[in-house]
């Protein structure tokens, strides 16, 4: 895996935003720590999720884009598939739930993908993405179960340690494919001694697996981390199995502090999957669970936040 990191790494040099790393004076000192932030909000479609697309889709046979492409997602891979369909003229398909916030379903329209709602279980979104490919002959770009689309998101953390030296790296996780990525780059490069994943404790599945070495599928994920409600594939499995260190859970309320943390202190517009690990280390940081004046780098994975309601009142 890591050559084929390296590889989507200089096929995105030129095509995704190299994101900005920021650091808050009050947040480490309230935490003890050398907090290092690298906001993928500022990423192309306001995710990190753009990488692994771009470098799935670009390396897709010439036959499979010319038939056209499909995925499933809650937002942010939808938007990422949506703009790079449009950018390598490619047409593509997006299987959202009805329950997909406003401001990702609209993005994903925008980009010029024809949208096709499921119910909000991942079951149905499966059978709905599948009966359509079998129709239509189309090419699955899964959100997260595919080794180019783990490739491509690992680049955040190559880009990361190229320019600062960590001790601890954490990321979000709902299907797994950036803290798999993540920890596989960290690790067989020995960038970053030590990689963490985020969850919340209401869509738990990642940490249960993790703590039991049993993969757990997802119940019923009521949070407000809606990038955050799948769940891990038997691949993202193994890879966490083997490269993670440790999985943090973190409430809703933790969460949201969190999030407000950024918004207000920090001016960052993040959703709450990407105030997830934020969160974490916070908690770590409050339980005396961390050594203090360690270097912990925290990539904020997206910033697409359903902000209508607030607009429509002013």
């Amino acid at each position: 895996m890591i050559n084929k990191i390296l590889q989507a790494a200089k096929l995105l040099e030129n095509v995704s935003n190299k994101t900005p790393v920021m650091t808050s004076r009050t947040l480490n000192e309230q935490t003890g720590l050398d907090v290092y932030l690298k906001c993928e909000n500022f990423q192309r479609i306001g995710a990190f999720k753009f990488r692994g697309a771009y470098n799935a889709i670009y390396n897709l046979s010439e036959e499979n884009k010319k038939n056209g492409i499909i995925t499933h997602s809650s937002g942010n891979h939808a938007q990422a598939v949506a703009l790079v369909g449009k950018l390598l003229s490619i047409d593509t398909t997006i299987v959202m739930p009805k329950n997909a916030p406003l401001v990702k379903i609209q993005a994903t329209k925008q980009y010029g993908a024809e949208v096709v709602f499921s119910e909000s279980t991942i079951q149905d979104r499966e059978d709905t993405c599948n009966a359509l490919i079998k129709k239509n002959n189309l090419t699955l770009i899964h959100p997260y179960d595919n080794d180019m689309v783990i490739a491509g998101a690992a680049t955040a953390s190559k880009e990361f340690t190229d320019d600062y030296r960590l001790d601890i790296m954490i990321t979000p996780c709902g299907g797994g494919g950036l803290l798999s990525g993540t920890a596989i780059y960290c690790k067989e490069s020995n960038a970053v001694q030590s990689v963490f994943g985020a969850e919340p404790e209401m869509a738990n599945d990642a940490y249960l697996s993790f703590k039991n070495s049993v993969l757990h599928d997802q119940v019923t994920p009521n949070t407000i981390a809606d990038g955050l409600r799948t769940t891990l594939s038997n691949r993202t499995f193994k890879y966490i199995s083997k490269y993670v260190d440790d999985i943090i859970l973190v409430s809703e309320e933790e969460i949201k502090s969190a999030m407000e943390f950024l918004w207000t202190r920090m001016k960052l517009i993040v959703e709450p999957s990407g105030a997830v690990p934020l969160a974490a280390i916070i908690k770590l940081a409050k339980n005396n669970d961390i050594i203090p004046n360690t270097k912990v780098g925290i990539i904020l994975s997206g910033g697409n936040v359903e902000l209508t309601n607030y607009f429509s009142s002013l």
